[in-house]
């Protein structure tokens, strides 16, 4: 590592501001190593920069892209089905909670109130029909839950016939066909 005052191999000091290139008289050499000045063509019979010099660092070559063409032509069932399962669950606790927040919301904003008094004047009649009677937050929650089970049940089983359906049809056609690549 170099300090600020020592000179780096390609010329100039390690402070904030770079040297002005130097101007060689016409018909002097530059010492080896030293930069070239700016506009200068390089001699015809000069060497190479770096060519003898190990002080210069070259890049390290560019890597070729690896591609690799594998064919999906068997899907396990047990891992679709533990995956799917999985996904299904975490489903039925969002549709548990976005019906909860809904009905939520409803209530806070007055819409339940709003569709009695609605009724209300339709009927004609102070019955006093009362729809948080219906659709209590915890009848909604109730029916939310009863919905995501059925789902998870649905779903789970229906990835599971997938996969065997894809791996019925995979002996047929062969699978599918992909393409990874190394970046």
């Amino acid at each position: 590592m170099s300090t600020p005052n020592t000179p780096r191999p390609g010329g100039g000091t390690g402070g904030t501001r770079p040297a002005p290139p130097r101007q060689a008289p016409t018909g002097a050499q530059r010492p080896a190593g030293a930069p070239r000045p700016a506009g200068a063509k390089p001699q015809a019979g000069a060497p190479r920069p770096g060519a003898g010099n190990p002080q210069l660092v070259r890049p390290a070559p560019k890597a070729k892209v690896r591609k690799a063409r594998l064919l999906v032509s068997k899907v396990d069932p047990w891992s679709v089905l533990k995956m799917a399962f999985l996904l299904s669950v975490a489903l039925g606790i969002v549709t548990v909670v976005a019906s909860v927040v809904f009905w939520t919301v409803l209530d806070l904003t007055g819409i339940f109130k709003a569709v009695n008094d609605l009724l209300g004047e339709i009927v004609g009649s102070e019955s006093g029909f009362d729809l948080m009677k219906i659709a209590s937050l915890g009848q909604v929650a109730s029916f939310a839950t009863i919905i995501a089970v059925v789902n998870v049940v649905l779903l789970t089983a229906l990835s599971m016939l997938a996969a065997v359906l894809y791996n019925l049809s995979s002996t047929l056609v062969g699978g599918i066909g992909v393409t990874l690549t190394d970046d």
